[in-house]
C-alpha cells in the first residue's frame, strides 16, 4: 500500500534517525507532507509518528514497543506503519516484523510485515 494521503484521524509512521534529520525517505516524506518536525527523531509529529530506526535492532524494537503502547492510548486514531527499517536503516521485514507483533486493530502494518508475521 502506497500512503499518499491522509484521513483525518490517521497517522503515518515513518523510520527515523536519531537526530531526526528527515532527509530522504519516508522520513523526508513525513516532512513535506505530514508535518513531522526537523530534530525530533520519535513519537507523534503533526500527523506522522517516528520510530528511530538507524541505532540498531534493539532500538527499533524498543522505538516499536513504545509506538505499540502510545496506538494502545490512542484508539482514535489509525496508525499506517510504513516499512520502518527495512529502507535506508537495511534491515529485512523478517526482521523488524515481529517488533510489531501484537498490534492492535488501529495500526495498519504493511503487507510485507503481515506476511512475515503469518509465516
Amino acid at each position: 500500500m502506497q500512503i499518499t494521503s491522509l484521513e483525518p484521524n490517521e497517522i503515518f509512521v515513518f523510520g527515523s534517525n536519531a537526530a531526526g534529520a528527515h532527509g530522504g525517505g519516508a522520513a523526508r516524506f513525513a516532512l513535506d507532507r505530514f508535518g513531522a518536525a526537523w530534530g525530533q527523531s520519535e513519537g507523534l509529529q503533526g500527523r506522522s509518528y517516528g520510530i528511530d530506526t538507524m541505532s540498531g535492532l534493539g532500538v527499533l524494537e524498543e522505538q516499536a514497543r513504545l509506538f505499540l503502547a502510545f496506538a494502545r492510548t490512542h484508539s482514535e486514531l489509525r496508525f499506517l506503519v510504513t516499512e520502518v527499517g527495512c529502507g535506508i536503516a537495511g534491515y529485512r521485514p523478517q526482521q523488524v516484523a515481529a517488533f510489531f507483533a501484537g498490534a492492535g486493530a488501529n495500526v495498519v502494518l504493511p503487507e510485507s510485515f503481515q506476511a512475515a508475521l503469518s509465516a
